[in-house]
């Protein structure tokens, strides 16, 4: 069954101007799990993520009558959940910080069946290199690559030029490319995913 595809600020101006909650509920499910995704690369905890968005969406609901002047109602959520995230941290200064969970990163299946192993270390190194970038690098890699947002987007949203976006996701792809090619390059294993620099950043672009 295809997803249904909403056209997110129309349902923003149903619900600032019709107090439309239909539409309300449209848009928490349009973009609910990429807010918990975005909030993630905050707080690094799913239940924190998850109360950070909903409150989010509750206060928007609430405050709606104020909000007509927004314009892009996708970069405001995002720009919303990040400043609560951001205020969390100040509060909770001691979060633990982990990697995202190995599972919400996928693979296209372009080998073998007898080369799972191979694919599950690819993805699991990859997670690693991605979770060691510096914090700014690391969300810019993966609004850009996850959400496959634009850089002026991203520059909206984090409160940064397009220029920095661009040299940040340059040095991301560059110091994972250097921590990749030693998983993905070996003449010895006759089971080695042999990649060449291009191909690894289209590999890193398709996850």
């Amino acid at each position: 069954m295809r997803k249904k595809v909403y056209n997110i600020q129309e349902l923003w101006v149903q619900i600032v101007e019709e107090s439309d909650s239909k539409a309300f509920e449209s848009l928490f499910y349009a973009l609910n799990p990429r807010l918990i995704k975005f909030c993630l690369f905050y707080v690094h905890k799913k239940e924190v993520a998850e109360e950070i968005v909903s409150d989010t969406f509750v206060k928007s609901w609430m405050q709606r009558g104020e909000l007509s002047h927004v314009k892009n109602a996708e970069t405001y959520l995002f720009i919303a959940v990040k400043n609560q995230a951001l205020n969390y941290i100040k509060r909770f200064s001691s979060i633990h910080m982990v990697a995202i969970d190995e599972s919400t990163v996928q693979l296209v299946d372009a080998y073998r069946p007898d080369r799972e192993m191979e694919k599950r270390e690819l993805i699991f190194r990859l997670d690693q290199a991605i979770e060691s970038l510096p914090q700014q690098c690391r969300i810019i890699f993966r609004l850009v690559k996850d959400e496959g947002m634009k850089y002026k987007e991203v520059a909206e949203i984090l409160g940064i030029s397009p220029r920095t976006v661009h040299t940040q996701l340059f040095r991301a792809m560059k110091k994972l490319n250097a921590e990749m090619t030693p998983y993905v390059k070996s003449d010895n294993n006759p089971l080695s995913i042999h990649i060449t620099l291009s191909a690894v950043l289209v590999f890193l672009i398709l996850l």
